[in-house]
């Protein structure tokens, strides 16, 4: 005894540990597997959104193309230009807007970004144009850079010629990139750039339209931007100003992609959980058939803790090697993030590895390994000899109150994991609770599951179903584990589809009704009536001839805005006091909008004080409900108003729609331009309308809805299969999870099948029973996982999307047959050997 307790140093339980888990390891490779997936998944993605933020840090001068930006909506006044020459004066301008461009000799019109520049812009970066030159040379020559893309759509060559507004200017080249466009927006109104000087000329600045002027500046090297900020923000703001610097930019671009870059993270991580899951499944079964062992080292005089050490130290060598492999696959897997998302990312990314996300990799293996493994490695510590050599079971109120503990700490760590993904506590306990009612009603669908088959078991079938039907709730049975792996899989990349099928069918929706899917801005008072004659021979309708005029908010209960600005403790959004609203004017609501509250007032005729109808947004914006009086500015006229109703606008109906209606009676003589509304049926009706109103209108602005709804559907597909490619690590885990689950059980229940053959069963009776099997467990778990998708699917929908749910067909279609398919020939594939040996080689290699 006292020998062997000498022996009993660390490195002895080391030894013991390597020798013991050498001769197991092919029972517990493939759970290894599933974490390093997981592991890889995690780096990978953490890795990659590390590095996007330095990119975007290190890049965003270039995106912005200069050290900070001062932008408004209406030219400069002097105060504004005083203040711009004591920062040394602007290196470069710009004046933009959205207008059409034709393109003489040429068929098609395009719904372009003018950007009208002057000066060296981009002072940081550089305008890539093919041919390359064009950059340098547009401005003197006074020449057009036209988006890329639109001229390969409309075969457009350098030469040809460009019309916008009532200047027609020649193509200098293809404008390949421009520091601050953003991508989406440049889907539906691609870029163009002119020079500066033929803004004027384009006869395109007028009533209505909204334009945006930029100011681009260097700073010198020890100039603080956000001291700078924080000093000319409020003076700036006085005068309808703003300025932005490249690191606020970045700030901001990074924040956008951070949280797309937490949801892939949770897939990571769930992928993760499931390699837990079969980790705790295998050591379970692992520990049972090393009972013979402890009880060996026990009456030997090994302690309970020595013997628990033992088996520890494998778990832990194991995660230590599948957090080392998980690290490295996830480093190398972050290298594909750059051409998975090249058509989301506004930059280059070079890639880089982080030490920190490195070490996380490393340690997250041996964590989660030791934690997942330690509620069936508890069992040892309160088996006796006697209990194991006689494979006796009782339970024990110490090893319950170990196990519940066991259970506290999982808990915290997947609270604390998730809170160091999401940042946010309250989406950090969403996550957890929803996890853990997953896996509960996972679970509990498998143990309902059994019990059924036991309580109502159909004696009269044949014997391979009776046999397959009793594998389910035999002892060491894999029904749990497998119904969790499959079913949390299948539960994503379901919920993936039908969330990605409720947006796309809500735009559907809108656009098989009566709804407008074309939309006509910027039409000038007088120009209506012919504009709508245009729309009428053509042989498409008007659906909608809205009036729009252009105010500021002036005082908000009696404080103007900028005492409101001033006043440090006010809560009222500040794009309310700085945004230019577009309002209109009539005498009902329209289908996009619901009353939420007041009276609604159709026609008045006193303007002394004008009842008005706000949407709750704005309400809730500028703190303002009924009976608040609201004075608004309309070029140089106060008119003072009372909202007398709230309410509830639809702003996902591709239609025009206000936050602020006024009653009629009161606007019609006010300066003002017309939105008009139509529906075409084809693409060819589209472009002949579209070519007709830009030859005859230019100032007009033509929206194609049509085409905003596939850039939508385009850019939702590509995003969905991003998601679906993470969503892949749980679905891949799952079958890791499921191949270590079937290798471990084949050990277990070869005794089963020997006296099986040994009673007369042929291969041919094995094989269905296994198949038989492997299909209830393939159904049983898909099945589950999409019906909680549908669940979570009419959730999203009713409280997120607002919206009706109509389900997809892929899940049931494909995802279904496709994972039952593939349990059935992972299990069947992995018991041929048992089937195909003879019953005497397959006890010999067992008993070894």
């Amino acid at each position: 005894m006292s020998k062997f307790r000498s022996t009993s140093s660390f490195s002895w339980l080391v030894k013991m540990a390597w020798r013991d888990g050498k001769a197991s390891s092919r029972k517990l490779v493939l759970f290894m597997a599933s974490i390093v997936l997981g592991i890889a998944a995690v780096v990978a993605i953490q890795s990659f959104g590390e590095t996007l933020k330095d990119n975007i840090s290190l890049q965003s001068k270039s995106m912005m193309g200069a050290d900070y930006k001062i932008d408004m909506d209406k030219a400069p006044g002097k105060e504004l230009l005083s203040i711009m020459d004591s920062l040394g004066g602007a290196e470069a301008k710009e004046i933009s807007f959205v207008s059409m461009a034709a393109f003489p000799g040429k068929e098609g019109t395009k719904l372009v970004q003018v950007r009208g520049i002057e000066g060296d812009f981009p002072l940081y970066g550089e305008l890539e144009t093919d041919p390359p030159n064009a950059a340098r040379t547009y401005q003197e020559q006074g020449q057009a850079l036209v988006d890329a893309t639109v001229m390969k759509q409309l075969s457009l060559e350098p030469g040809d010629k460009v019309k916008i507004g009532e200047v027609v200017l020649p193509i200098a080249g293809a404008l390949i990139s421009v520091p601050g466009s953003n991508a989406f927006f440049s889907s539906v109104a691609p870029p163009a750039v002119i020079p500066f000087r033929f803004i004027k000329e384009s006869g395109l600045v007028q009533t209505g339209s909204r334009i945006s002027y930029d100011f681009y500046f260097t700073a010198a090297p020890k100039v603080d931007l956000e001291q700078l900020d924080e000093v000319l923000d409020p003076r700036l703001d006085a005068m309808e100003a703003d300025l932005d610097t490249h690191t606020s930019t970045s700030e901001r671009l990074g924040r956008r992609y951070e949280n797309f870059g937490k949801f892939l993270n949770l897939v990571a991580f769930i992928a993760l959980l499931l390699g837990c899951v079969g980790i705790a499944s295998a050591i379970n079964i692992y520990i049972k058939g090393k009972l013979k062992a402890v009880a060996v080292l026990k009456c030997l005089g090994a302690t309970k803790r020595q013997t628990f050490y033992i088996y520890l130290l494998q778990i832990a060598g194991m995660g230590m090697l599948g957090g080392i492999l998980g690290t490295i696959t996830g480093l190398f897997l972050q290298q594909l993030f750059p051409i998975l998302l090249r058509d989301l990312l506004p930059l280059d990314v070079e890639m880089n590895f982080s030490l920190q996300i490195v070490l996380i990799g490393l340690l997250l293996g041996i964590f989660m390994a030791v934690l997942f493994a330690l509620i069936p490695l508890i069992g040892t510590l309160y088996i006796s000899p006697l209990q194991a050599l006689r494979v006796q079971s009782r339970t024990n109120k110490k090893k319950g109150k170990a196990e519940l503990a066991v259970f506290g700490a999982i808990f915290l760590f997947i609270l604390l994991f998730s809170y160091w993904l999401l940042q946010d506590w309250r989406y950090s306990l969403a996550f957890v609770v929803g996890i853990i009612v997953t896996f509960s009603i996972l679970a509990g669908i498998a143990r309902l599951f059994m019990k059924a088959i036991r309580d109502n078991f159909p004696s009269n079938w044949g014997f391979p179903a009776r046999q397959s039907l009793q594998n389910l709730y035999r002892p060491q049975n894999q029904t749990l584990t497998l119904v969790l792996a499959i079913g949390v899989g299948a539960f994503l990349i379901s919920t993936l589809y039908f969330t990605k099928d409720i947006l796309l069918a809500q735009a559907s929706i809108d656009a098989q009704t009566n709804s407008p899917n074309m939309i006509l801005l910027d039409v000038q008072a007088g120009q209506e009536k012919d504009v709508e004659q245009t729309i009428r021979k053509s042989g498409n309708p008007v659906l909608d001839d809205i009036p729009i005029v252009t105010m500021r908010v002036h005082t908000i209960e009696g404080r103007t805005v900028n005492q409101i600005r001033e006043d440090s403790t006010s809560n009222i959004n500040r794009w309310v006091l700085n945004h230019e609203f577009r309002v209109t004017y009539r005498d009902s609501l329209i289908n996009s909008e619901e009353l939420l509250a007041g009276e609604w007032i159709p026609e008045v005729t006193d303007p002394n004080l004008i009842p008005i109808s706000v949407s709750d947004n704005f309400a809730e914006d500028a703190k303002v409900e009924l009976g608040d009086k609201v004075a608004f500015n309309v070029q140089g006229v106060i008119m003072n108003t009372v909202v007398r109703s709230v309410r509830t606008v639809d702003w996902s109906r591709m239609q025009p729609n206000f936050s602020i209606v006024f009653p009629k009676g009161i606007l019609e003589n006010a300066p003002q331009f017309r939105v008009i509304t139509t529906k075409v049926a084809n693409e060819n009706a589209s472009a002949s309308l579209q070519q007709d109103l830009v030859q005859l209108y230019p100032n007009i602005s033509i929206i194609d809805l049509r085409q905003i709804l596939k850039v939508i559907e385009d850019l939702l597909n590509k995003i969905a299969w991003l998601i679906n490619f993470m969503a892949f690590f749980s679905i891949l885990t799952g079958i890791i999870v499921l191949l270590g689950a079937v290798r471990t059980s084949k050990f277990q229940r070869i005794r089963e099948s020997v006296l099986l053959r040994t009673l007369g069963a042929r291969s041919k009776q094995i094989l269905k029973i296994l198949a038989l099997e492997y299909f209830y467990l393939g159904a049983l778990g898909t099945l589950s996982g999409i019906f909680l998708s549908l669940v979570s699917g009419q959730l999203l929908a009713w409280l997120l999307f607002d919206t009706a749910f109509i389900p997809s067909y892929f899940p049931f279609l494909v995802l279904f047959p496709a994972i039952t398919l593939l349990v059935m020939i992972i299990g069947l594939t992995n018991s041929i050997s048992v089937i195909k040996s003879p019953p005497l080689e397959v006890l010999r290699k067992e008993s070894y």
